[in-house]
């Protein structure tokens, strides 16, 4: 699934797309309610319709989120809107 700028998860309004590879698409996106700039991983349509790969797509968040250390971006949530799921991350440049 391919997100213009300008479409927004809950309070993340996308701005461009960074990457994308088997699990999904990354996108720069802006925190509305914090002002802040994050990275969020979107899960695609046919995955998001799969029991399977929905259940890994929310373990890989919660693995994630519990880790804490400055080379791992912090995990800031999970969104779900308009049938579009997001990991939302902490944005790091380069």
């Amino acid at each position: 699934m391919a997100l213009t700028a300008g479409t927004r998860i809950g309070a993340f309004e996308i701005g461009s797309l960074l990457g994308a590879g088997g699990m999904g698409e990354v996108y720069r996106a802006r925190d509305t309610s914090l002002s802040r700039d994050v990275a969020i991983k979107v899960l695609p349509d046919v995955f998001a319709q799969d029991a399977e790969r929905l259940a890994r797509f929310e373990r890989e968040a919660k693995t994630l989120a519990a880790l804490n250390h400055p080379n791992i971006a912090q995990v800031y949530g999970l969104e779900q809107s308009d049938g579009v799921r997001g990991l939302v991350r902490e944005l790091v440049e380069g």
